[in-house]
């Protein structure tokens, strides 16, 4: 059981409403901040942060530097270090201005939780993550099976991923009447859908191949015409489970949607180990789609376009998160350079 220092305890709450309230941080994005501070107090033996000096802050980065990620074992990443050096130096600069505490910190002490110019390039350097070809992703496609009704539901799931470049999150909360099957169209209202930065997305079929749509159309009819959802029914319903044999067993489908994503990221993560590939999340779709977009699209508009359906507002969006050229490609164009 952890120490609490009460007087800690009473300026991180003002913090973390100031972060939801003032600074509009979604709640996964304070519970971050919050374990960062927890990292720090426990480097310091919880002392009171009017107590704090540059000393503490240099000791806690040699700190971070020497810790293991707890799941692999391996030493954390400058990425992760960087993060959690952040959080807590916005904490102090913010700390800096409150009534007790500005007669015992200096904003410029602050700076002595920052990085080495070294380690904080290391750790804010571009890399390219692995995503799958579509030729990837429609081999795992197939190669799922579809028997069962909830076998049919998780092949409709990566179907639909393909097909629109929804984000997990989102496709987990969405309802039968977010679809429009005639016009091809997704639309994500954020007062139901659980969209990044709770933003209302108008997303349309992206031309992928013809199975893609035929199987998520055939599993939407199934739920309108054969089990009789209505509109505010799930568009990917949670499985229903029942005890048997002194074991958990899945018995078929509920008229509830999923609580989170994690069964999105198991389903697709799954399909692709089973088809003897590496394993992919449903995140990485969107580069593959990103990447079918830079073929196809002959105008800026059209590439605007596609941007769009993907729900960002800045073209650039999609080029610096999403777009980079991969080393395949850029090793392709060069050697088609010399060529011509």
């Amino acid at each position: 059981m952890r120490k609490l220092n009460e007087e800690n305890e009473r300026i991180k709450r003002q913090y973390f409403e100031y972060l939801r309230e003032a600074d509009r941080q979604s709640e996964p994005s304070v519970d971050k901040v919050a374990a960062a501070l927890v990292r720090f107090e426990e480097s310091t033996g919880y002392k009171s942060f009017k107590d704090f000096h540059i000393g503490q802050a240099v000791a806690f980065k040699k700190e971070l530097a020497k810790a293991k990620n707890a799941e692999t074992g391996k030493a954390l990443s400058k990425a992760t270090v960087s993060a959690t050096l952040r959080s807590v130096k916005a904490f102090f600069k913010w700390l800096a201005w409150r009534p007790g505490y500005k007669s015992r910190i200096g904003r410029s002490d602050c700076e002595y939780f920052n990085l080495s110019a070294k380690d904080g390039a290391v750790a804010h350097a571009h890399r390219e993550k692995p995503f799958p070809s579509m030729e990837q992703a429609l081999h795992a496609f197939r190669q799922m099976p579809g028997e069962s009704e909830i076998e049919r539901r998780d092949r409709a799931v990566l179907a639909f991923l393909l097909l629109t470049g929804v984000r997990d999150g989102a496709a987990a909360s969405l309802k039968l009447k977010h679809i429009d099957l005639i016009e091809g169209e997704v639309i994500q209202d954020a007062r139901e859908v659980k969209t990044k930065a709770s933003k209302t997305i108008y997303t349309w079929f992206f031309p992928v191949e013809p199975e893609l749509r035929e199987c998520f159309e055939r599993w939407v009819r199934h739920l309108r015409e054969a089990r009789l959802f209505g509109p505010d029914d799930p568009l990917f319903p949670r499985t229903a489970v029942e005890v048997r044999e002194g074991r958990f067993q899945p018995v078929g489908l509920t008229r509830l949607n999923w609580s989170t994503a994690a069964t999105i990221r198991k389903i697709v993560g799954g399909a692709f180990e089973a088809a003897g590939l590496p394993r992919f999340g449903p995140h990485s779709f969107r580069k593959t789609l990103v990447q079918l977009g830079e073929r196809v699209c002959k105008t800026p508009e059209e590439f605007k376009a596609w941007s769009q359906n993907l729900g960002h507002e800045k073209v650039l969006t999609t080029f610096t998160s999403y777009g980079s050229v991969s080393r395949y490609r850029q090793g392709e164009i060069i050697k088609n350079l010399a060529v011509a």
